[in-house]
């Protein structure tokens, strides 16, 4: 990929995380000062073929590889206080660090305490991936009896049941029905 490419992908992506969404065809051709729609057209064929971007049905953009980069600076330690020396280790896209499969993943807001014990606390995300096969033990999004929830998968007997993090809540064996909607791979948290 050659410079005047990568500066024209680091515009989209700046307009994209200022913007909190794609530019049009219009406002592409305004970012790089070009008069010919037909210019961009062939730029959005060049980043598709490179993965950065795919369309959606109604052919709007929809960023692929659209990420920032964050600077890894070292290591902490968690336990005795040590000496630590800034480094640069390396950047590390979070989108590409958490999400395996982009297309089948998406986030739910958590309420409620149910999972407390596992760490996923009332209004923490959770990153959920429908492309991953669901096995005892994952934490999953789980629609039981038309409820949904989050809980453990757990195996008993012959049958699935799901199971809270916290002892306060009591485990969930369905009546009629249990269907996972995909399993948590993820936690955001927020402290500011």
């Amino acid at each position: 990929m050659n410079e005047k490419l990568k500066r024209r992908i680091e515009l989209i992506r700046r307009f994209y995380f200022e913007n909190k969404r794609m530019p049009t065809y219009s406002e592409i051709a305004g970012l790089f000062g070009w008069k010919s729609k037909n210019s961009v057209y062939r730029f959005i064929k060049k980043i598709q073929s490179l993965g950065i971007v795919e369309k959606d049905a109604k052919g709007r953009l929809i960023p692929e590889k659209i990420e920032m980069a964050v600077k890894v600076l070292g290591v902490v330690e968690a336990g005795f206080p040590s000496p630590a020396e800034e480094e640069l280790l390396n950047t590390l896209s979070l989108d590409r660090w958490l999400i395996d499969n982009p297309s089948s993943t998406f986030m739910l807001k958590v309420s409620g305490d149910s999972m407390s014990g596992a760490g996923i606390l009332p209004g923490d995300i959770v990153l959920v991936d429908r492309a991953l096969t669901p096995k005892s033990g994952d934490i999953v999004i789980a629609n039981v009896d038309g409820m949904w929830t989050i809980k453990y998968l757990k195996k008993k007997g012959g049958n699935f049941i799901l199971e809270p993090a916290n002892p306060e809540y009591k485990t969930i064996k369905p009546e009629k029905e249990l269907a996972v909607g995909g399993i948590v791979t993820a936690v955001i948290r927020r402290y500011r």
